[in-house]
């Protein structure tokens, strides 16, 4: 007998409680996606927070997916540092030149406010107009780059690594700065009206670091922030690797996390029930060359894998569909879902 359908908030309040709902929560986390939706260049989508809320809508409306997303472009952090942004005509924005050079700018560093840097105004006007349309009845999901991730665009790779292993008291301070910058932006977010915050921790994956070098640096640095932040949050390794991890990752306080393409939705599963929910694992890269049917098999994979007793939000890996993933895939990903996703969970 099929349940009574629920909202999106009652339905991923139950999955994260790790318990079924009455269907298999899915998240289709679209940013630039919303250009084309408003008709209008990437660069100019994100100077008028009014569109982007509307877009959010509109992409909800049309693939009845069940989170809305706050998230811009992530060198929208660096902007605060006096870092710029990259625009591209199919892309996602990137990052400028590193503003921080020399030990001495590390010295200097200050915590941003975020009401003085007009793109993190312009996101938090795109929650505020988000959350008076839907209220409580589907989640809105702000991100926050790690305070231990985010050095990677505020320096470079290169020069943020041989500063974590050369020099550790400009490190610490520069830490120091990034996690009262973290905690400032994420609560600014919550009470803008995001329901959780996703935290984007890519270079705590075991794609890039060690459990050892995690344990000893991106944990403890997410156990610290995560405990400030001022509403729930989401740990997303945007597509690096978390299955050694996978349980440290659970005791930083953290509600779900972000899991990637590349591994086994059960062995996942395995750690992380009871403990933490899964958000994944579709991978965006592929979504462009699916067919339909490939579509289809890949989700009800994902579902039959990890969707047993909730704890399951059905996603992409990285936390940003790409511009070029067309729409036939996105409906058949969103036709799938809830045909597929509905509890109890068909056998085949």
């Amino acid at each position: 007998m099929k349940s009574q359908e629920m909202t999106s908030m009652q339905r991923t309040l139950t999955a994260l409680g790790h318990q079924e709902p009455d269907r298999v929560p899915l998240f289709l986390l679209f940013s630039l996606t919303g250009a084309k939706f408003a008709n209008t260049s990437i660069e100019d989508y994100f100077t008028a927070p009014e569109r982007v809320a509307k877009a959010q809508l509109d992409m909800q409306a049309r693939y009845q997916h069940d989170s809305l997303y706050g998230f811009f472009y992530a060198s929208a952090e660096l902007e605060a540092f006096g870092g710029g942004t990259l625009f591209f005509l199919d892309g996602p924005p990137n990052a400028d030149a590193p503003p921080i050079r020399t030990a001495q700018d590390i010295a200097r560093l200050s915590v941003p406010e975020p009401e003085e840097v007009p793109v993190l105004q312009r996101i938090l006007q795109a929650l505020r107009l988000m959350k008076a349309e839907v209220a409580e009845r589907m989640p809105i999901i702000g991100v926050a780059i790690s305070p231990f991730s985010l050095p990677v665009m505020q320096l470079g790779f290169e020069r943020y690594f041989n500063l974590m292993l050369e020099d550790p008291t400009h490190f610490d301070k520069l830490i120091a700065v990034n996690e009262a910058f973290c905690v400032k932006w994420s609560n600014a977010q919550l009470a803008a009206g995001a329901t959780a915050i996703c935290y984007f921790d890519p270079i705590s994956s075991s794609t890039i670091v060690t459990r050892e070098q995690y344990l000893q640096t991106g944990y403890q640095i997410a156990k610290r922030t995560i405990a400030q932040i001022n509403g729930p949050t989401a740990t997303h390794m945007a597509s690096g690797k978390c299955l050694p991890v996978l349980a440290d990752i659970a005791s930083t306080g953290t509600a779900v996390v972000g899991v990637s393409s590349q591994e086994d939705m059960t062995a996942l599963k395995a750690i992380a029930r009871g403990k933490v929910s899964l958000l994944g694992n579709l991978n965006g890269i592929e979504m462009r060359r699916w067919s339909a049917q490939q579509a289809t098999d890949i989700v009800k994979t994902a579902i039959f894998k990890a969707g047993a007793g909730g704890g399951l939000l059905l996603g992409d890996n990285h936390g940003e569909i790409p511009w070029q993933v067309p729409d036939k895939v996105l409906m058949a990903i969103s036709e799938a879902a809830h045909e597929w996703g509905v509890y109890p969970l068909k056998s085949d």
